[in-house]
């Protein structure tokens, strides 16, 4: 949620990059309906303290027939006065939920996927003496993938992941837990990176995978409710990620500067309807309901936020390039960005099998939109009190990691080799071979 006083400052300023990001369904009119009911709000205000001053001067007279009269009435009136606040209040705040974040001035502006833009590129796209094989042929071979008889118990768009396949998952867990909780490791890439930021270590967190419908719309990732799992007997949601209650963890809470940053690295079940995607991607595992991801999540100074989330997408590229796996780290447009996001970058994977770049990381900087709406703030050393910024990236969307593994690894005999990086947690697995 927007700063209330950034919007009548510049109410044309803040309509001008709610129409970027919404090119399809303009939203500008908001920001005219949130300032006229900010007007009402005021005048209700203000006619609440006159009213709450006139009854505690006559509070404090000697009460006779004529005051009491006067002050039973005030009453009524100041009550009438809280139900039509009360009314506009929450119109004010659904409206408010509407408006959009505001974009960085290095975002490009445009309508979609098409506008994006790539910053740059680590590596080669892998080329093979033979023609390589999308993920799922790998799988169905190799006998890592199940995705027949996943369908059979559970339906389309779920698999099993079988054997090996299973320890490269939990390798992949535990080779980006060791980075991330290691200050010599954060600390290198700090440098590397060139980045005015300090090493503290993420803390690992296993968080609740169900969210309570408030704190859903209050992190700003409800919408569409149409492509979340709801359990309506709980009144809870299923998260599409980590970040959805790490995020919220500290709703209506107060940090201490001394804190700052305050880092996690999630590690959880995610499932995902995938309303509005029927017929793309149906083969294999890349865009499924029911996934794992290692999310990370952080809190910190609004000075100190956006070197944060330069550092997060420093960390997803170390992640990478430690699996030696090409890719291209791409500036998200206005309009193809989530409505939180002041900025957002993907990093896409090189996949031989399509021959193509494929999304596998997102990160998000946030400024203090998400926080406003939690109510999550920071004490400064002088005692002022003021919003949080947060930010969010993935470490690792796990299955969309695998398949670029069983992608760029594969070999001429159709086994697929471990990444270095990976083979001391592959329980002495060195290669997936053909049953």
């Amino acid at each position: 949620m927007l700063d209330i006083n950034l919007i009548r400052q510049k109410p044309d300023l803040v309509k001008k990059k709610v129409d970027q990001k919404y090119f399809k369904e303009k939203r500008s009119h908001f920001v005219d309906q949130v300032l006229k009911l900010d007007q009402e709000r005021k005048k209700l205000l203000t006619k609440k303290e006159k009213l709450q001053a006139d009854i505690n001067k006559l509070s404090k007279t000697k009460p006779d027939r004529r005051t009491i009269l006067i002050l039973r009435n005030k009453k009524k009136d100041k009550k009438k006065l809280n139900w039509q606040l009360r009314e506009i209040e929450d119109k004010f705040l659904e409206l408010m939920y509407k408006i959009p974040n505001i974009v960085t001035s290095d975002v490009p502006v445009g309508r979609d996927e098409n506008d994006n833009k790539v910053l740059r590129k680590w590596g080669k796209p892998t080329k093979f003496a033979f023609k390589p094989k999308e993920h799922w042929e790998l799988g169905a071979e190799l006998d890592i993938i199940d995705i027949p008889r996943a369908a059979k118990v559970s339906g389309a768009r779920f698999n099993y992941l079988k054997g090996d396949l299973a320890f490269l998952e939990f390798a992949i867990v535990q080779h980006s837990l060791k980075v991330l909780t290691d200050e010599k490791i954060l600390a290198k890439i700090i440098q590397s990176a060139n980045l005015k930021v300090g090493a503290k270590p993420f803390i690992p967190v296993i968080p609740p995978i169900f969210i309570k419908p408030n704190y859903f719309q209050k992190m700003a990732r409800l919408d569409p409710p149409e492509d979340k799992y709801y359990i309506p007997k709980g009144d809870l949601y299923l998260i599409g990620s980590a970040e959805h209650t790490l995020g919220a963890m500290y709703a209506d809470e107060t940090f201490e500067e001394a804190q700052m940053p305050v880092r996690y690295v999630g590690f959880s079940t995610c499932c995902r309807r995938e309303s509005g995607s029927y017929g793309k991607d149906t083969k294999g595992i890349l865009r499924v309901h029911q996934f794992d991801k290692i999310e990370m999540e952080s809190f910190d100074m609004p000075e100190n936020s956006l070197e944060e989330h330069k550092f997060m997408i420093a960390i997803q590229e170390y992640l990478m390039q430690s699996l030696k796996i090409p890719y291209q780290v791409v500036i998200i447009c206005t309009g193809d960005m989530g409505a939180p996001d002041a900025r957002q970058n993907d990093i896409e994977a090189w996949l031989p099998g399509q021959n193509k770049y494929r999304e596998t990381h997102t990160a998000d900087y946030m400024t203090d939109y998400q926080a406003r709406r939690l109510n999550i703030k920071v004490r400064r050393k002088n005692g002022k009190t003021e919003i949080v910024h947060m930010n969010d990236a993935t470490a690792f969307a796990i299955g969309r990691t695998i398949i670029a593994i069983l992608e760029n690894y594969q070999q001429k005999d159709g086994s697929v080799a471990i990444p270095k990086v990976l083979k001391p947690y592959m329980n002495g697995i060195k290669e997936i071979k053909p049953k």
